[in-house]
């Protein structure tokens, strides 16, 4: 072999060789996720209980995964504005704080720029809390047996806030229209602490509304609760009845927060992320933020979850179907 076929060889070796050092470091990096910091997209403004569960899980899952974790408020129109760039962040460190809009929304509306199952992989539930039926003090509507009557004795005539159409508060209400053959007429507010000086004057009769922002009024004897919409009792609540204990059956509603790894995070790194979410949720510092703004931890498995968001959308669907809510 001539001089010039051997330097021409030889470079081929030595661009393999090059080519092979290169990779090693980058397949290291891919598998060393996270390789810079993650951020939860709330898609709700700040303050609220999505808002303080993603700071809490934020700082104790941070040191675990070796990487900062930031939250990024990202509000509007009804946390379509937040998903939908959490799904097309596609930037391989993006999570989403998702929540039950996510699987009501898509029964309501067909120009969603986001699509749960193509977009998003389920890590695992946050949280979860029922809805209080509540009334003001000094309403004469004392129990949800009073309440049905009342409502049957003037059809249409009861008013029910809810938060913004399509809501949960709003789905809840209807759910119990159904149930229990009533009318209460839907009330809409740009928001839940827009709805309180109205109920708390009696301008609107009532509410399924959520319990963070009802628990000092209710402790304070300024609002007066009628029943949850959980299954089982809650200790925020001592003697407080669920809904089915009194007649109500099927309505059984809960609002819930779940995280979510956006499009672009690797496959592997999600049971180390489903993981590092069960240990924080069980820490002691998570729990204690959770209780001071009214929310209870759920630990659930990915599988679990995907499974629960499968059900829910079904469930609303059906709902909006028979109900024959759209959005205005």
């Amino acid at each position: 072999m001539n001089a010039a076929g051997l330097s021409r060889r030889t470079a081929l070796a030595a661009a393999i060789a090059l080519a092979a050092t290169a990779a090693r470091p980058a397949r290291a990096q891919g598998a060393a996720w996270p390789n810079r910091p993650v951020r939860i997209i709330v898609p709700f403004p700040p303050g609220g209980p999505a808002d303080g569960s993603a700071r809490a899980l934020a700082e104790v899952m941070g040191p675990a995964l070796g990487q900062p974790v930031v939250v990024e408020n990202r509000p509007g129109a009804g946390g379509v504005v937040g998903i939908g760039a959490a799904a097309q962040a596609n930037d391989g460190h993006t999570l989403l704080m998702g929540s039950t809009s996510m699987t009501v929304t898509p029964a309501l509306r067909s120009d969603l720029p986001y699509n749960i199952e193509r977009d998003f992989e389920p890590i695992g539930m946050v949280s979860a809390q029922p809805l209080v039926v509540v009334v003001a003090a000094n309403s004469p509507l004392r129990s949800i047996p009073d309440l049905v009557a009342a409502a049957k004795t003037r059809p249409g005539q009861l008013t029910a806030a809810n938060s913004g159409n399509g809501t949960l508060a709003h789905l809840a209400a209807e759910l119990f229209n159904g149930r229990m053959g009533v009318e209460l007429a839907p009330v809409a507010y740009r928001g839940e602490s827009l709805i309180m000086p109205d109920l708390l004057n009696g301008t609107v009769a009532l509410g399924f509304l959520n319990l963070p922002i009802l628990l000092p009024l209710i402790r304070d004897g300024r609002l007066r609760a009628l029943a949850v919409t959980s299954p089982t009792p809650i200790p925020e609540l001592p003697g407080v009845p669920t809904l089915s204990s009194v007649g109500v059956a099927g309505l059984d509603v809960q609002g819930w927060a779940a995280l979510l790894a956006a499009r672009g995070i690797p496959a592997e790194a999600l049971p180390r992320l489903e993981a590092q979410l069960r240990a924080a949720l069980a820490s002691d510092p998570v729990r204690a933020r959770f209780a001071n703004f009214g929310v209870t931890p759920v630990i659930s498995t990915r599988a679990q979850l995907r499974d629960y968001l499968k059900s829910e959308q079904t469930r609303w669907a059906e709902v909006v179907r028979t109900r024959r809510i759209t959005v205005q």
